[in-house]
């Protein structure tokens, strides 16, 4: 499998600290050369960065279902617990907010290598000397070009939903750490509801973006 031989081969090829540095300082180009090298092609790394993708958006579907029972429960803690609720919805507040930024890095990361992939692939078209080949291949790079184009949409209509739920999020965490009393109580309980319908839709775009990402993943695995 593809995706075998680049888990293992990240982890033994001579040139790890140099790809690593490589990618930091954003030389991409530089950094698919070497792999290319070692063996490891851009079909490898974009199925590799959309599975990453897919558990990132799974993570943060986790963690943002698990901060709404938070928000939820808040509404019943006795005013005496407060402080100590206002803590756990900061924590969970900074969890969704890394969780979402993980999903943009990984989306970014798909996006990079895609673009090279493609590049090179309609780039070697005119290296055919069989027609036959061309154009089969012709029609397959059209074919991934759709599959990765519905996958990068949804996944970002997914993206697009988790900015405002961190906003609400914050707003929240901010009122409460300098009300906790019932007054702060009744106020969450106004949002609560807001908050459910903002979570939602969020799971549900993030589902759809994971079930593309599945199909993309099936498409561009090689058949034994």
């Amino acid at each position: 499998m593809a995706l075998m031989r680049h888990t293992r081969l990240t982890t033994w090829v001579p040139s790890a600290v140099l790809l690593a540095t490589l990618t930091l300082s954003g030389c991409q180009s530089a950094y698919y050369d070497v792999m290319e090298q070692a063996g490891v092609h851009k079909r490898d790394i974009l199925s590799d960065r959309v599975i990453a993708a897919r558990d990132a958006q799974q993570e943060a579907d986790e963690q943002f279902s698990s901060a709404l029972e938070r928000y939820q429960s808040v509404v019943t803690v006795p005013e005496s617990k407060l402080s100590r609720t206002y803590g756990e919805l900061e924590s969970d507040y900074e969890r969704s907010q890394a969780a979402a930024e993980r999903v943009s890095q990984r989306i970014d990361a798909i996006e990079s290598v895609a673009q090279a992939l493609f590049r090179e692939w309609e780039g070697e078209l005119d290296q055919y000397q069989n027609q036959t080949y061309r154009r089969q291949s012709e029609r397959e790079l059209e074919q991934t070009r759709q599959r990765y184009g519905e996958m990068l949409d949804a996944m970002h209509r997914a993206e697009d939903t988790m900015p405002p739920v961190l906003t609400a999020m914050h707003d929240n965490v901010l009122f409460l750490k300098h009300n906790l009393n019932a007054r702060a109580i009744g106020a969450l309980k106004g949002e609560v509801n807001q908050l459910e319908t903002q979570i939602a839709t969020l799971r549900r775009e993030m589902q759809a973006s994971i079930e593309r990402s599945n199909r993309f993943i099936d498409g561009m695995t090689p058949v034994d």
